[in-house]
């Protein structure tokens, strides 16, 4: 017997509610240049100081495995109890989902985003200086009006938020996963996509196809002066995945404003809850749609923007944006609430990282580990220790006392 159908044998049905809250990317280092804190230490956190005195479990979290720095895929497919090793999914597949894409079978999705290249093709910024979102829509348009197919395939294209965007290659014969065509830092000339598998004639002929794509579509936006270039990533197809509330015997919902995440959660069969845009909206409409879910996921972006940017005083002040909007949460507090990262996106390293994101669970049998805050520095001290991001989901059916006890 493995692991995953001992705890469908022991799965009860309950009427808990639980939410996961996920500050992206909060997790950080602490450095000399800032004052050996973290934004999240050095943050002014008043209410969660006091849900933390009320008694929270607190711990450490690694997001794959020791050492491997994940994308928001993988780490946010841990969170949902998926092994991201085992389910490995195109970030262009979760980003056309979150946009309200159907994906057809055959189909393969890229996640794009445009990116600035110096005379040489050199790519000097990969997020255009973040354009705003209403530029990257006429680039996408412009684009969609010019480029409709490429040889005997279709190609769809539909804007994203800021800089990001989603190109879909449907045709007969297609299949992921390809290479990036992102170097994934300054300094590098765009790469070519190349199938994974170099035998998959399916492959070949995506690859060829987003080839093709690339030539094509560089001219079109070559006279823009920050956004005239693009890079593709998690160039794929759609997988299948078990659904959440089988899984869980927990009808979840998400309350997410980035279409990553709305794409995340649709890929395992949350309802995605449209319309809020705000840390404080989303948890208003918790509040509001309270009684029609067991599980809810709410995301929260701007910690992890803002550590890629390597912006220490903006994460720091996005925690404490967070923290000012929790009171509206808590009005009707969860049985279990946990607070966490998908990933670490440390200012110093400008990117998501390998380092274990901190973690708290607050519920009736949580107890407390005595601590005053919830800080990389004191989650280090706490009763979860350092667990596999994977497992989280199995702790908090726990403490909702979702499991029968195992054995005699």
């Amino acid at each position: 017997m493995n692991l995953d159908t001992l705890y469908s044998e022991l799965t009860l049905k309950t009427s808990a509610k639980i939410a996961l809250v996920v500050l992206d990317g909060v997790g950080d280092i602490a450095t000399k240049e800032n004052g050996e804190m973290t934004p999240l230490e050095a943050a002014r956190t008043p209410n969660l100081d006091a849900l933390v005195g009320q008694g929270v479990a607190q711990g450490r979290m690694i997001p794959v495995a020791p050492g491997i720095t994940p994308g928001s895929g993988p780490g946010h497919l841990a969170l949902f109890g998926y092994d991201p090793i085992e389910f490995q999914v195109g970030r262009g597949v979760i980003e056309a989902l979150g946009l309200g894409l159907e994906l057809k079978p055959g189909d393969v999705a890229a996640r794009a985003n445009f990116c600035t290249l110096d005379k040489n093709g050199v790519v000097t910024d990969r997020r255009a200086g973040r354009i705003p979102t209403e530029v990257c829509q006429e680039l996408c348009d412009k684009l969609a009006k010019k480029i409709k197919k490429v040889g005997d395939v279709e190609v769809i294209i539909k804007a994203g938020k800021e800089h990001r965007f989603v190109v879909i290659f449907r045709g007969k014969g297609l299949e992921g996963p390809l290479t990036a065509t992102d170097p994934n830092r300054e300094g590098l000339k765009l790469l070519e996509a190349r199938p994974e598998n170099a035998k998959s004639l399916a492959q070949k002929k995506a690859a060829k196809a987003v080839a093709e794509f690339v030539k094509a579509a560089l001219p079109v936006i070559a006279s823009h002066p920050k956004a005239n270039g693009f890079l593709m990533r998690g160039i794929a197809h759609q997988p299948h995945i078990p659904l959440f509330q089988d899984r869980y015997l927990l009808k979840p919902a998400c309350l997410a404003v980035y279409p990553m995440y709305k794409g995340l959660a649709q890929l395992v069969g949350m309802t995605k809850i449209e319309g809020p845009q705000t840390i404080a909206q989303q948890f208003e409409r918790y509040l509001a749609e309270y009684a029609n879910y067991d599980f809810f996921f709410i995301h929260f972006k701007y910690t992890d923007k803002y550590g890629e940017d390597g912006n220490f005083e903006a994460k720091k002040k996005a925690v404490e944006e967070f923290d000012a909007a929790l009171p509206i949460l808590l009005k009707k507090k969860p049985d279990v609430l946990a607070i966490t990262g998908d990933h670490s996106t440390p200012c110093p390293m400008k990117g998501h990282s390998w380092h274990p994101q901190p973690v708290l669970i607050h519920s009736a049998c949580s107890g407390s580990d005595k601590l005053d805050r919830f800080t990389e520095t004191g989650a280090n001290l706490g009763s979860l220790g350092v667990f596999e991001a994977k497992y989280l989901i199995r702790y908090l059916q726990a403490h909702a006392r979702m499991f029968d006890k195992f054995g005699a």
